[in-house]
């Protein structure tokens, strides 16, 4: 099946966007999923300066590459987060931060993501990828023991700030995938399936695949592909190797940085690691996924210069996966 094949620049953002566009149409990308960060894609010029989007586009032009998707996960994990802290300011504009108030950051941020369904509209482009935050992560440990009423009260939160946001999106035909990942409302299967029942499955609100993060849970990412069908609007592709085993690296990696030895697992280069690619790209098939496939490098113990490329030719070779049927009916055709 033929789906073009992106980069996710938000591991890239320290580099100019031409720089980057430059080096993924050399590699051979078909695109770039353009985060909402460094230079790449600013939400508040795009919608301020009418020359801001049209030299975008230009830039892509001009390096033989197109754009399916922008992402703003960093502005997304401060609409429901809580707490609003330290770690929220190191990553938001400072425009989003504010006096740094939570329920201001909380509103800010809930504007600004409307803005940006706004701004990809402007682009061209019909999805928006990012997190949602909770305000419930805090207690995923479940000790003190949390109420059921407190949970409850996550997902009504949840639904409260992000159904506005979505009203927005609907009014510009623009859909939000959602990341499943550790710290978001959604993180593993059955989170996804309450969050999807707290917004009444609205169409405006998808996910985001991205397999890292469901194996070191212990998640199967084929059967989530095939159990969430009509909600995968977009796919990122990102490894992972859990090192669990010699009872000393724990799944919950220790407060220890990326790379280091003594976590129980680590992102790796794409096709390294312990995600089951073509059962997950045979499941892609089966459901009729035709988006785009977006590489999100991000090994910390390998150069990206020599992991962004290699990663492409890796996933290239899964994309050429026959879909079930396609290949039945070659088979057994009359000439």
């Amino acid at each position: 099946m033929t789906r073009p094949i992106t980069l996710f620049t938000g591991q890239w953002a320290d580099l100019p966007f031409e720089e980057v566009c430059r080096l993924a149409s050399e590699w051979g990308y078909d695109g770039l999923e353009i985060a909402c960060w460094g230079d790449h894609f600013e939400v508040d010029k795009a919608l301020a300066e009418p020359d801001y989007v049209p030299k975008k586009l230009e830039t892509l032009e001009k390096h033989n590459l197109k754009v399916w998707a922008v992402s703003n996960h960093l502005v997304g994990q401060a609409v429901c987060d809580s707490p609003i802290d330290e770690r929220h300011k190191g990553i938001l504009p400072a425009r989003i931060w504010g006096s740094g108030d939570a329920e201001e950051v909380r509103a800010n941020a809930a504007e600004e993501i409307k803005d940006t369904a706004r701004a990809a509209a402007l682009l061209g482009v019909n999805t928006v990828i990012g997190f949602t935050g909770s305000s419930i992560w805090h207690t995923v440990a479940m000790f003190p023991p949390v109420p059921a009423g407190m949970i409850d009260a996550g997902y009504q939160d949840f639904a409260d700030r992000w159904n506005p946001i979505l009203d927005v999106f609907d009014e510009v035909g623009v859909r939000f995938a959602h990341e499943v990942h550790p710290s978001e409302i959604a993180y593993d299967y059955h989170t996804t399936v309450r969050t999807l029942e707290a917004i009444g499955h609205r169409p405006a609100f998808g996910l985001n695949w991205d397999p890292s993060h469901m194996v070191w849970q212990q998640i199967d990412p084929a059967n989530f592909i095939l159990d969430f069908a009509d909600r995968i609007y977009h796919v990122d592709c990102k490894d992972a190797k859990v090192r669990i085993g010699d009872g000393r690296r724990g799944r919950l990696s220790s407060h220890l940085p990326w790379a280091d030895l003594r976590r129980g697992w680590d992102f790796v280069s794409t096709g390294r690691g312990d995600v089951p690619w073509e059962d997950c790209f045979r499941a892609l098939n089966s459901i009729g996924y035709d988006g785009p496939i977006s590489i999100e490098w991000e090994d910390a113990g390998m150069d990206r210069l020599a992991g962004a490329p290699e990663a492409l030719a890796y996933i290239r070779t899964l994309n050429a996966i026959t879909p079930p049927a396609a290949a039945f009916d070659a088979a057994f055709s009359s000439e």
